[in-house]
């Protein structure tokens, strides 16, 4: 937004309500007309300047889920007691706490920072990390690793190496430089995605029980405070208006400054934050990332029980020049909000000044029960803040089934030639290896640190990243964040609950026992119908699924707008992408499960029936750039049998590794994890083709899931298979491992298929370096 879009002389309350009929530029923006007028209706009055720029920001649907949250209320209807047994903090808050036993907890969240990242992919991604750790930094928590979700447009697009580079630099220099382990995510390459990438930021922090911080302001005459870096012209409106439109030519809003982030700055602050947090001198407390100063003081004067008046001349700036709107619409990264009682202040200032990070009393909580702020000795701000932050405009968009959807669904993959002979599947299998979706992302992963702090038991390409928490007991959490957008295109509602289904799936492939979900809903516009029955629908199945499996929704976002084409059209949005992380905790992080073999003379068994199931899979679209048909069928049943098998099998010392079946199936499933270590195997699907009807091909790449492989002492194999019978979960023992080649008999009359790991590693770690490299 530029300078101009906001009054450059003082508009105080006095002058708004004497000057009714003054034009404002409330669409520059964002705002719609009926939402300015609702505005005049609540202040009585035309809003001054300043109060506008709260209103646009805070009204923006990146900060108020109008669109989604009628819809988003599900996920806490549907909430049961069973499913609050572990909750401390659930959704209102900046993040989701979770209890995990001896007093430990842990809270979570992962957040979009998509447009941002297209407009500047370094800075875009870093600030959306920055953010996130600051989300978990404002519940009272040491942050302790982060994740990413990361989708790009076609690899050979020209304009997707920029966004590559940039993204990948912007979520590892920030990460490298707070010192936080990247532990996991996804990395996806689609068409879908070119004006549109995504970047979702997860962080994960652990605190006592007794440590939880939350977000109000109380007690009058506390006092309001302001910490960290100053307040400058960058990001101004940035995400919040940024990310709550569509990309327009000609429209100044839509492409405003993006926030520039400054790691080492964030590092002080953690290590403020927790020592003021240990002295007991923090009543209440917000991060500043969306809508800056416009979000804190609303939000924490709305979540109090009074009021709140505010000295904007007392905010320290970067930049002097900068007028009142902008200096409360600014996303000047790396700042924090916090209210201190009066006798505790001096010792608040003496922490801040101890790790010199920069301080000013801003305000002051009071009983008036309105947010009142003052500028050059003079009343720029009056409004009752629950108007701002909590009480903004609610839509019910219309929605409906797309009129493409049934034409997409009835285009499935019966027709599409599929291999036969061994050659056939041998060179299908390695080109798949090699794809970029299925491939190495050791280029990116690389480029972060996965072992900083000394705390990481599992991490990247492992399916799930595990965490100690205690050093004493080696209680840790695992997590996994998963997303199909190829599925939810077929169907969204399936979509979300196979995301949900893989990364409880993950959690439980490493050991541990899924507790709760956090997630990152991005879709197109919402004031398009096709975009808006997408959301509602994956919603929906997310709700329904999350309460099956007895996990609660903690938190999350929402990620509107990821629309550039012309509304009704089939490819006018990305495909709807609902990011699912899964937390899950761990008894003891030395046993967690890795997803390859270390040993030969292993039994491989394979856990889960297999069917025929290839719309939406990454053979269809590999081999055949082919999308559509109906997604593989959730079994929520059958998910949580086996992740009773899964967890039982890690704590009974049974499971040596375990790797769940996604993408590519059976066989890119063996392959990885024969790669993971550099230890071959030998199996043969004939046991399966015969048992469960289908081919070898099918046997091979489908995408069933509920399924996955676990490696055993064959000497415990007879009890993997009895515990797995037990639960009611299908189990076949299909192989060995040993050897320096993945070699696969299938049934009569195909031959043996014989991939050397020589070659296997060559085809799945050549792909991003010649790409991007």
């Amino acid at each position: 937004m530029s300078a101009s879009a906001v009054r450059p002389t003082l508009d105080t309350v006095e002058n708004a309500a004497a000057t009714p009929d003054e034009v404002q530029p409330y669409a520059e923006l964002g705002l719609k007309p009926d939402e300015y007028q609702r505005i005049r209706d609540i202040l009585g009055r035309r809003p001054t300047a300043a109060e506008l720029a709260m209103y646009s920001v805070m009204w923006s649907e990146h900060c108020s889920y109008k669109s989604s949250k009628v819809h988003l209320k599900k996920f806490g209807e549907r909430v049961t007691e069973e499913m609050k047994r572990h909750l401390l903090v659930g959704i209102g808050e900046n993040a989701g706490v979770v209890d995990i036993g001896d007093g430990w907890a842990v809270t979570f969240k992962v957040e979009s920072h998509n447009h941002p990242s297209f407009v500047e992919p370094y800075q875009g991604a870093a600030t959306g990390v920055g953010g996130i750790v600051r989300d978990i930094i404002s519940m009272g928590a040491r942050p302790v690793a982060v994740m990413d979700q990361l989708r790009f447009g076609d690899v050979s697009h020209p304009d997707t190496a920029r966004v590559v580079h940039g993204v990948v630099s912007g979520v590892g220099g920030y990460g490298n430089s707070l010192g936080l382990p990247n532990i996991g995510g996804e990395l996806v390459f689609d068409g879908s995605y070119q004006g549109n990438p995504l970047v979702n930021a997860l962080c994960v922090g652990v605190l006592r029980h007794e440590d939880i911080h939350l977000a109000n302001a109380s007690g009058v005459g506390n006092k309001v405070i302001l910490f960290g870096a100053r307040t400058g012209g960058d990001g101004i409106g940035g995400a919040s208006i940024l990310a709550s439109e569509t990309f327009e030519d000609g429209v100044p809003a839509k492409r405003p400054s993006v926030q520039v982030g400054d790691p080492f700055m964030e590092k002080v602050l953690i290590e403020c934050c927790l020592e003021l947090y240990a002295a007991q001198v923090v009543e209440g407390i917000q991060d500043l990332g969306a809508a800056g100063i416009s979000c804190a003081t609303s939000e924490l004067a709305s979540n109090g029980e009074g009021g709140m008046h505010v000295f904007l001349d007392d905010v320290l700036l970067r930049d002097p020049s900068l007028n009142a709107g902008e200096i409360l619409m600014s996303e000047s990264q790396e700042r924090m909000m916090a209210v201190v009682t009066p006798d505790r202040l001096d010792e608040f200032l003496a922490i801040t000044k101890k790790w010199d990070v920069e301080t000013s009393i801003v305000g002051e909580v009071n009983d008036s029960g309105r947010l009142t702020i003052d500028h050059h000795g003079q009343r720029i701000v009056d409004v009752d803040p629950r108007t701002v932050a909590h009480e903004g405009p609610t839509y019910h968009r219309p929605y409906a089934r797309p009129s493409w959807q049934d034409a997409l669904v009835a285009d499935t993959t019966a027709s599409l030639p599929r291999p036969t002979s061994a050659a056939d599947l041998r060179a299908t299998a390695l080109r798949l290896l090699a794809s970029p979706n299925l491939a190495s992302k050791a280029w990116v992963t690389d480029q972060y640190d996965r072992f900083v702090q000394g705390n990481t038991a599992l991490a990247q390409p492992d399916d799930g990243g595990v965490i100690r928490v205690d050093e004493s007991t080696h209680l840790g959490v695992a997590l996994a964040t998963d997303a199909n957008g190829r599925y939810a295109k077929l169907d969204p509602r399936t979509g979300a609950q196979l995301a949900l289904a893989e990364a409880y799936r993950n959690v439980a492939v490493a050991g541990a026992t899924p507790l709760a979900v956090t997630d990152c809903l991005n879709f197109g516009s919402p004031e398009n119908p096709d975009s808006m029955w997408q959301l509602v629908e994956a919603i929906e199945g997310l709700a329904d699924a999350c309460q099956e499996l007895t996990v609660p929704v903690t938190g999350g976002n929402v990620s509107l707008y990821n629309e550039t084409g012309e509304p009704g059209l089939i490819d006018s949005a990305i495909h709807p992408t609902p990011v699912v992380g899964v937390l899950g905790v761990i008894d003891d992080v030395r046993t967690a499960v890795p997803s390859g073999w270390r040993a030969a003379g292993l039994s491989v068994v394979l856990l889960g029936a297999t069917a025929d199931e290839l719309d939406g899979s990454a053979w269809a679209d590999v081999e055949h750039q082919h999308l559509g048909g109906v997604p593989p069928r959730v079994d929520l049943a059958a998910e949580k049998a086996l992740a009773s098998v899964l967890v039982g099998a890690r704590t009974a010392g049974l499971a040596v590794a375990a790797h769940d079946l996604s993408e590519g199936g059976l066989v890119q499933a063996l392959l990885e994890s024969s790669l993971r270590y550099g230890v071959g195997v030998q199996a043969s699907v004939a046991p399966v083709v015969e048992r469960d009807g289908v081919s070898a091909f099918a046997a091979l790449f489908s995408e069933t899931t509920a399924r996955a492989l676990v490696a055993v002492d064959p000497a415990r194999e007879a009890e993997l298979l009895a515990a797995a019978s037990a639960a009611g979960v299908p189990a076949l023992a299909i192989g060995t491992t040993g050897g320096d080649a993945v070699v696969l008999a299938a049934a009569e009359p195909v031959e043996t298929i014989t991939i050397t790991l020589d070659e296997a590693r060559e085809a799945h770690t050549g792909t991003l370096p010649k790409l991007f490299g």
